[in-house]
């Protein structure tokens, strides 16, 4: 961290462990903090009366009396903002004042900040006086100049962090579920003050993903394991709702560990697993996602801790055929995607993606890559590998050909051609070119691209999704330039997805007549609240795989500094609310699990990035071959390789 940003850090209440307990600061410098700090509220003492008192003995009781209102006892790594107020006015002053960074070397926030104008919304109150500017300049100029101020605040910065991860690693465990004596997973919230824990006290297999992922890049594999083979118990379970069962390979979406009274002896108790495939759940939709991130984790799991003994085992190759063979059965559809209906992944609730959700294709086709990878090679699996590479070629091709949407491919369906009847038809979904929404033609930006919601005959969902495009770059379903290109755009577009709280779960929301519509007037998914554009900090570790798999891990860490601004101070909510996150989500659980663990994982990525091995995929050179086979003989365009050796049947 540069000098000059760390000052204005310090100063603006971003550096909170100044005013901590000892137990985070006792090993730092307290020459700094009593000498400078001191003498800077001093001189605003005046105006902030009523709000501020300088006084030590003031300190230590709002430290006290905080720490004892969050009711947690995490004495001294909680962030204590004594300059709140000033915390707002100091950031305001940074953008109002043009001050620059002196040494070159400021934070990637600070530096954004001000380039993306991240801090312009209008609020007159909060921005300091010109002649406060001036005076806060001249400060920190004259504290740069002592050389120790630097590593002191360096210091202080990193101590700061390492308290949050501290208590994220607390909160974490805390989350932990036992059965029969062992660890099996998270449960999805545990908030101490909440009443109404719906299920969010049950361990989801989507939920407690960033949570195995955390585990194993900590050295802890017994729970990721003991948590892989208990649900693959449970797929067989029998699952009815109306006198009809869904396919054998279906995972369940969460399960509960209960106490009940042992067959015949009402004296003893026993512990039994209660799993929930979607019979009990809002709306009753199956997860269709729990297989696929189970098949993601497996993978995982193997790579990390170098035991291959379990996805080696007989029950859990037959766990990762069934899925397999439910995904890959044949139906009517003529796509090589997955049709599934409305809510069927973390999207949960009615918002239009029925159909070929793009979220859905990404998690499949990157299951599909690590079931290839784990399958052993046998006889009985021949057929089963070869639908499965098969599906993964015209998946491919699919998703790239007909879900990427760039500037140019924009004004290309602008000027489509409808209603034309032929094997060679340009516009092969009949889509009009009325359907392309005002907002995304201001919206999209020269350089830059993504892959669209979803995908039907006479329909195309242009909504940004985060997940979908996101998976995409990790496993390799987008190719390297539209990768690139989807990180391009979340550079461009970081106001509207990062804003101050990473990262919107899609944009835009959708609002007025088309929300009443698609929703069913859910009054939980209002205009940028919830599904409907509420940014999910969980994101956050995806977003940073992505960024670390393309080198441009520095977008991450930009994100990531964004998110240590409000995560612990705000309990580590779900989700947040409005255009620019700056609500906690009317609805949201606190103390949310796979925020704390999304949050740990993309620290522990930034650290060590040759960790996040365990969750790319990379194409092989047959795939590659095929997919310029299918490029080739699409009489759309002619391009790719020519005069290939290696071919697949489609």
């Amino acid at each position: 961290m540069g000098t000059s940003e760390a000052v204005l850090q310090v100063l603006s209440g971003a550096n909170p462990l100044l005013f901590n307990s000892a137990t985070c600061s006792g090993n730092l410098d307290s020459t700094f903090p009593s000498r400078f700090l001191y003498k800077y509220t001093k001189k605003r003492v005046s105006r902030y009366k009523r709000l501020f008192n300088c006084s030590s003995t003031l300190q230590s009781d709002l430290g006290l009396n905080r720490l004892k209102g969050l009711g947690y006892g995490l004495s001294g790594c909680r962030e204590v903002n004594r300059l709140q107020l000033l915390s707002c006015k100091c950031q305001q002053a940074e953008s109002v004042s043009g001050l620059t960074a002196e040494d070159g070397n400021g934070t990637w926030f600070v530096d954004s900040a001000k380039k993306l104008n991240l801090n312009s919304v209008a609020n007159t109150p909060n921005i300091l006086e010109f002649q406060d500017v001036q005076q806060f300049e001249q400060e920190k100029k004259s504290f740069t100049s002592n050389g120790a101020a630097g590593t002191t605040i360096d210091s202080v910065s990193k101590a700061t962090v390492d308290c949050l991860e501290d208590e994220a690693w607390n909160l974490l465990r805390d989350s932990m579920v036992y059965y029969c004596g062992s660890p099996i997973g998270t449960i999805a919230a545990n908030d101490p003050t909440s009443s109404n824990v719906l299920n969010y006290d049950q361990v989801f297999i989507r939920d407690f993903i960033p949570s195995g992922i955390a585990f194993l890049l900590k050295g802890e594999y017994d729970i990721v394991r003991n948590f892989i083979l208990h649900t693959l118990q449970l797929q067989s379970w029998e699952k009815t709702m109306d006198c009809h069962s869904p396919g054998q390979g279906l995972m369940p979406a969460s399960f509960k560990v209960r106490t009940v009274p042992l067959d015949g002896d009402d004296s003893a108790t026993e512990e039994v697993l209660d799993p929930d495939f979607g019979e009990a759940a809002i709306g009753r939709v199956a997860p269709v996602d729990s297989g696929l991130w189970w098949i993601i984790l497996l993978r995982a799991y193997g790579k990390c801790s170098g035991d291959l003994s379990v996805q080696e085992r007989i029950d859990v190759q037959t766990g990762i055929k069934m899925i397999l063979k439910l995904c890959l059965a044949d139906g009517f559809d003529m796509f090589p995607t997955l049709l599934v209906t409305d809510g069927s992944c973390m999207i949960d609730r009615r918002m239009g993606i029925h159909g070929h959700p793009l979220e859905i294709q990404a998690l499949f086709y990157s299951a599909l890559l690590c079931a290839r990878e784990m399958l052993a090679p046998e006889d009985g699996s021949a057929d089963l590998i070869r639908a499965l590479n098969n599906r993964l070629v015209a998946l491919s091709f699919h998703i790239r050909e007909y879900y990427w949407i760039d500037l140019r491919k924009l004004n290309e369906i602008y000027r489509y051609k409808t209603e034309e009847y032929s094997y060679d038809a340009v516009n092969k979904f009949n889509i009009y070119p009325d359907q392309i929404p005002p907002w995304l033609v201001e919206w999209m930006p020269n350089k830059g691209g993504y892959l669209i919601g979803n995908l039907q005959p006479a329909h195309m969902d242009f909504r940004f999704f985060s997940l979908g495009n996101i998976w995409s770059i990790v496993n390799g379903l987008a190719t390297r330039d539209q990768s690139h290109a989807i990180l391009d755009l979340m550079e461009a577009k970081w106001a509207d997805l990062v804003a101050d709280m990473p990262l919107k779960i899609c944009y835009p929301a959708l609002e007025g007549q088309e929300w009443q519509i698609i929703t069913g007037s859910d009054p939980k998914n209002t205009p940028w609240s919830y599904h409907n554009a509420g940014s999910w900090p969980t994101l956050l570790w995806q977003f940073t795989v992505a960024c670390i798999k393309m080198n441009r891990p520095e977008i991450a860490a930009r994100a990531v500094q964004v998110a240590e601004k409000r995560l612990s101070r705000d309990k580590w909510p779900e989700y947040y609310d409005t255009k620019r996150a700056r609500f906690i989500g009317k609805q949201a659980q606190l103390f949310q699990t796979w925020s704390i663990a999304g949050y740990l994982v993309s620290k522990i990525l930034l650290a060590d990035p040759s960790a996040a091995k365990i969750l790319t995929t990379e194409e092989d050179s047959e795939l590659v071959n095929a997919f310029s086979c299918m490029i080739s003989a699409n009489p759309r365009r002619k391009r790719g390789r020519k005069n290939l050796n290696q071919t697949y049947i489609i």
